[in-house]
């Protein structure tokens, strides 16, 4: 039974990786989750972390997805790796949950010259160290610098992005990397919110530094990946529509994911509490 791509984010950010999968291939349905009710993901624990995610893998899976993309950087850092090796066997060998540090991961070692990078990011994935763990292994040559930016998710989700006020912030945060670090040349945003900063991040930013924005390197990561898999293309429906699942209040999702991807969405509420003990139909 083909079935949409299903994509999840704690909340609004992931909005923003959609956006640039749907650019890349707009052939495909996609399925989009937002754990809105639950978030932030950042400060919890990477037990509760792995157990939110979980319960909406499950309700993606149940819905009829056979692959989801967790576009989400908490999520990603701290739990796809025990949902791939512990539940999947479990669920359904043959479904696919991606995460999105690997893909900028990949990337960073073709555009750093002096091998000293930053990862502009919340303050749990920054602790978590998931991405420094990730380049350690792909280009262990890349020295990482991690910058927690704790003001810039409040300033895009209360709309103060483009205001004055968020100019103090945007350049806090990277006279603190430039300082930790005067080497770095190349700085990923590992937020998926971070990207409605971008004027204000180029506008403060080093012009030696290169900013990395993650949304293009997934969206032809997972293109790559369709292309390599085609057992699991072959079960991804392409009518080029587009759904919005909420845990909050579906009225101020539609409202803040207009914020996101520049259109009008509707979404509906979900109870994600309700669906641990799904079976799934190989």
């Amino acid at each position: 039974m083909k079935a949409p791509i299903g994509v999840f984010d704690s909340g609004y950010g992931g909005l923003t990786i959609l956006d640039a999968i749907r650019r890349q291939l707009p052939q495909y349905d996609y399925l989009y989750l937002g754990d809105n009710a639950r978030a932030p993901y950042g400060p919890r624990s990477f037990g509760v972390v792995y157990e939110f995610t979980r319960q909406a893998v499950a309700q993606l899976f149940h819905m009829g997805c056979h692959l989801v993309v967790l576009a989400c950087n908490t999520a990603s850092a701290k739990a796809l790796r025990t949902i791939q090796q512990r539940d999947l066997p479990q669920w359904d060998p043959q479904r696919r949950v991606l995460g999105i540090i690997r893909p900028t991961a990949e990337a960073i070692g073709s555009i750093t010259s002096t091998r000293h990078i930053a990862i502009m990011a919340t303050e749990g994935t920054v602790r978590s160290q998931s991405y420094e763990m990730e380049i350690a292994k792909l280009h262990p040559d890349i020295s990482v610098t991690g910058v927690a930016c704790p003001f810039w998710v409040p300033l895009v989700e209360y709309n103060e992005a483009t205001s004055p006020g968020a100019d103090y912030f945007v350049q806090k945060y990277i006279g603190q990397m430039m300082e930790a670090d005067p080497l770095i040349d190349a700085a990923i945003l590992g937020c998926t919110h971070y990207p409605l900063l971008m004027p204000k991040i180029m506008h403060y930013m080093p012009q030696q530094v290169q900013v990395i924005a993650q949304g293009g390197y997934v969206a032809r990561s997972l293109a790559d990946y369709l292309q390599r898999h085609p057992e699991m293309e072959q079960r991804c429906s392409k009518g080029g529509q587009t759904r919005y699942l909420t845990s909050e209040n579906p009225e101020r999702f539609a409202q803040l994911a207009q914020r996101f991807l520049n259109e009008t969405v509707s979404a509906a509420h979900i109870d994600l509490r309700e669906n641990d003990n799904y079976t799934f139909n190989h």
